[in-house]
């Protein structure tokens, strides 16, 4: 506490010592402890801006702007994170939308029995999602990032597919299947950078 008050003395005070008697030693420890602090803040605050600018200008070559910043700064570790930790972040957001879709298809079996086909074949293709193309992108984002683009792209293609499912009636999955897609072609254009 003895040192806090010197430092708070040594900010608040102008330039002029004379009220203050510092032995040299500690005058030279406040100076370097002054100068440590303002180097920490002027530090932290670079990386901040530099990592907010690579999120906007690796959202700038995605198809949805809005949808990718969003995504993206919902995670608060996507500050730090380079290009392949912001697809890692994507894919994330690819399988928690994935399993809303399918608690939802099950939910849809109980209370719409009538298109029981073509929840039973949304719901596979959701599955394939989640246990194929979600934990490819995830191995292949350390690795091969082709890989992970190609897994994004199948994601996408999967949820349109099962859309398509409802022809002769109005679908009720309209909305995830749609988010699905979006998510997936964010996560495939963010992919794409690593190539």
């Amino acid at each position: 506490m003895h040192l806090f008050k010197h430092v708070l003395i040594f900010v608040d005070t102008p330039i002029s010592y004379s009220s203050i008697s510092f032995s040299s030693c500690e005058n030279v420890m406040m100076r370097g402890l002054f100068a440590i602090m303002m180097l920490m803040f002027h530090v932290h605050g670079i990386p901040q801006e530099k990592d907010q600018n690579l999120i906007k200008t690796t959202c700038r070559n995605t198809p949805n702007y809005q949808l990718c910043i969003s995504t993206l700064t919902a995670d608060p570790t996507s500050i730090n994170d380079d290009v392949a930790g912001l697809g890692l972040i994507m894919v994330a957001a690819v399988k928690a939308k994935a399993k809303e879709t399918m608690k939802a298809i099950k939910k849809l079996m109980v209370s719409r029995p009538e298109l029981r086909n073509a929840l039973n074949d949304c719901f596979d293709r959701y599955k394939a999602i989640l246990v194929g193309d979600v934990p490819e992108a995830e191995e292949a984002l350390r690795g091969n990032p082709k890989f992970a683009e190609n897994s994004m792209a199948d994601s996408s293609i999967e949820a349109v597919a099962c859309e398509q499912n409802f022809r002769k009636v109005k679908s009720p999955l309209t909305g995830l299947n749609n988010a699905m897609r979006d998510l997936s072609d964010v996560a495939r254009a963010i992919i794409r950078n690593l190539l």
